[in-house]
């Protein structure tokens, strides 16, 4: 299954996003309203900046408490983000997820963000994949 497959059967393709200078405690506002995981640091909505997750904000709370909600998302957010393309397969995308252990990644074409897909989102594809598998190889052994 391809990046481009996944970003389909999302019910929204819209991507998140904060322009820098969003405080932290905002992040945290717009992760808990949009029940998310992450958003994007963008000045345009388009070009990619940074990415925060709610694991970077809770982190950093652990680290050094509320004092943290005051500080710019530049502060937090990871700035060298790895991308990946419509075109790739959902097992390469699953596994630049795994060996950077992190849970979302944007899909980039060219220099602008086209969308952003989560690891449940890659599994959700992976399993409806191997259950079409499944029914296809039950298939051919029943002889349908």
């Amino acid at each position: 299954m391809l990046v481009s497959q996944i970003l389909k059967s999302k019910p929204d393709q819209g991507v998140v996003t904060v322009p820098p200078g969003t405080t932290v405690a905002e992040v945290a506002e717009v992760l808990s309203a949009r029940r998310i995981g992450a958003v994007i640091v963008s000045a345009d909505g388009k070009h990619l900046a940074g990415i925060i997750s709610e694991r970077d904000v809770v982190r950093e709370l652990g680290r050094r408490g509320p004092a943290c909600l005051t500080d710019p998302v530049e502060s937090l957010m990871t700035a060298r983000v790895v991308t990946c393309a419509r075109g790739e397969r959902a097992n390469d995308v699953l596994q630049k997820m795994t060996d950077g252990r992190f849970r979302h990644i944007p899909v980039v074409e060219g220099a602008e963000m086209v969308g952003l897909i989560s690891i449940g989102d890659v599994v959700k594809a992976r399993l409806a994949e191997l259950a079409m598998e499944k029914d296809a190889l039950e298939g051919m052994i029943k002889g349908f």
